[in-house]
């Protein structure tokens, strides 16, 4: 009897441990740092270069390498479209590792009331991994800006709102919150700081506290 106690006991601890692992999985505290470099072409087309490193797993190493290319029409006054390509590699958890190749259409609206500006971007992305799976997503993101100071080389604080809509598994799959500061410079160099929490019932690790910077150079 005191064997398969023995057993038993040694079995539910096991699995209370594998468990316990997988919910410390499902939370990751990360830093984001992007960077776009764009090559004005006319006035109303801009080619891009882009570049993404994230630190994870409570910022010990890069999880998430991005490079792409892609390019921004301003169509009018208050709309631009910007489809990009990127590859990424990522290393979300210990011992996985996944590619993606990933086409992105985002279509966003701006438009400015006194010192507020506020945008509405509509994007879908078609992705492609190493696992043969391919997805298609839509996400939605509601900006407000609050601009202090000059327009050309003012300081702006930050606040939006993003969702995501997964086809492969016919859900809203995650949500992202934002706040933070954007600075103009100049006319070449426009730097972003912002804190970003993301929680996903699907993707592990899903749940991230971000602290992301983008740095935007216009040649």
């Amino acid at each position: 009897m005191k064997k398969p106690l023995l057993l038993h006991i040694l079995t539910m601890f096991a699995l209370a441990t594998c468990a316990s692992a997988q919910l410390v999985d499902r939370t990751d505290n990360q830093v984001w740092s992007d960077v776009q470099v764009s090559v004005p072409v006319t006035k109303l087309f801009d080619f891009n270069l882009l570049g993404t490193l994230r630190l994870g797993r409570d910022i010990s190493r890069p999880v998430d390498e991005r490079i792409g290319v892609g390019f921004t029409f301003r169509a009018g006054k208050y709309v631009t479209v910007s489809p990009n390509y990127l590859n990424i590699n990522m290393q979300p958890v210990r011992n996985r590792q996944v590619w993606e190749n990933r086409l992105t259409l985002p279509v966003t609206l701006r438009f400015a009331v006194k010192k507020f500006r506020l945008s509405d971007r509509n994007q879908f992305e078609r992705r492609f991994r190493n696992s043969g799976l391919k997805a298609t997503r839509y996400r939605n993101r509601f900006l407000v800006e609050y601009l202090i100071g000059d327009s050309k080389r003012g300081l702006s604080f930050l606040i939006g709102d993003e969702v995501f809509y997964d086809w492969s598994v016919d859900r809203w799959v995650r949500n992202r919150f934002a706040i933070g500061a954007s600075k103009v410079f100049n006319k070449q160099y426009t730097q972003e700081f912002f804190y970003l929490r993301q929680n996903d019932g699907v993707s592990i690790p899903g749940d991230l506290n971000v602290i992301g910077m983008t740095l935007s150079f216009r040649l």
